[in-house]
């Protein structure tokens, strides 16, 4: 195996998941598009580096080094720091400086790298000083609610705050249920039914483009696992 890793959710408004994990042996996963940014802590040695990533609509492959130790904040849609425009980060990422061997510097000021354990408190004193905010216009968006603004306003406002257009996030939104839907074994063309695709090959281009895999390697996948 070449890392373990663990995850839980989280009862804040802010967060949409927390993740730790050590890394055994290098390797270069291929990581699926996802519409939430992220912070990431990663400690080798004595080296802690603190990288924003952003949100992905393609799929992306990264490298994890052997020993690394890693802590993932994924925020919920809508979460955004005004002082490092997540729209920027599309398929990107960047570092934030040190500021000791325990903290790093942002928005100014020195922070205390978190737990797994109280990652809350740290997200909530990021709300608290204004570094993170909730743009409401994605979350009234996400749920189909009646907009009191102009299209192209939602669309200016979401992008901001995500990277990305509605659209786009609920075509990632569909293809990540396709490919659970199929590794859970249903078929694919069941699966082409459930969630609405015009067609196989339709499902096919949207699966290979988020999820960097065909719906026949999916099914196979599940066969072998």
């Amino acid at each position: 195996m070449s890392a373990v890793f663990e995850g839980r959710p989280s009862d804040s408004p802010y967060i949409h998941m927390i993740w730790r994990g050590h890394v055994e042996q290098d390797y270069q996963p291929v990581c699926p598009a996802d519409p939430h940014w992220n912070l990431l802590f990663v400690q080798r040695g004595k080296n802690i580096k603190v990288t924003v990533e952003g949100a992905t609509n393609q799929t992306i492959m990264k490298n994890n080094i052997e020993g690394s130790e890693f802590l993932v904040i994924k925020f919920k849609l809508g979460m955004y720091m005004p002082v490092i425009p997540v729209h920027n980060l599309l398929n990107s990422n960047t570092d934030l400086p040190d500021a000791s061997s325990n903290s790093f510097w942002l928005n100014g000021a020195s922070w205390q790298l978190p737990s797994f354990e109280n990652v809350e408190t740290f997200v909530d004193r990021l709300v608290r000083e204004d570094v993170l905010k909730v743009e409401p216009v994605v979350n009234s968006v996400m749920q189909e609610q009646e907009q009191d603004v102009s299209l192209r306003t939602v669309r200016r406002r979401f992008i901001h705050a995500t990277g990305l257009t509605p659209k786009v996030i609920q075509q990632i939104t569909r293809a990540r249920q396709a490919s659970d839907l199929l590794q859970k074994g249903v078929s694919i063309l069941d699966t082409v039914y459930q969630l609405g695709y015009a067609d196989q090959p339709h499902m096919t281009r949207s699966l290979k483009r988020f999820i960097g895999a065909t719906p026949a390697q999916l099914v196979r996948a599940e066969s072998i696992g």
